[in-house]
């Protein structure tokens, strides 16, 4: 069911608002999906699944007993990673990486730039 011409305007006029009173939220809601949470956990599942290893690596020296805590630390990681793979799906696979392929990099770098203008900027240049 479409949304009505005073419904547009009431929602256009929130959004609006909003911009003028938060930015930074405005800006995190217009960049976050569905599968943004997804995305994270598989970073900290790798990033956990070599903690694991490393953990593994290091303690087999020690004890072979010790190293299974190491193995045990993999194994959860790579079962967080395949939940969260599950979750992600393939529609949220391609959003993310066509995310990061469209030149991400360069909008946080000319974000940071355009961040320092505005903040070193003097007061009669923002009127």
């Amino acid at each position: 069911m479409p949304l009505s011409e005073d419904e547009r305007r009431i929602l256009n006029e929130i959004e609006d608002h909003l911009y003028e009173s938060d930015p930074d939220l405005a800006r995190e809601v217009a960049q976050t999906t569905i599968y943004t949470h997804a995305f994270r956990n598989l970073k900290w599942a790798t990033l956990s699944f070599l903690v694991g290893v490393t953990l593994m690596l290091l303690l087999l020296s020690v004890h072979y007993l010790l190293a299974f805590f190491g193995f045990a630390v993999m194994l959860a990681s790579v079962l967080w990673f395949e939940n969260n793979a599950r979750k992600l799906g393939r529609a949220g696979l391609q959003e993310m990486t066509e995310h990061y392929r469209g030149g991400t990099l360069r909008d946080a770098v000319g974000g940071a730039g355009m961040r320092l203008r505005q903040r070193f900027q003097r007061p009669d240049d923002r009127l």
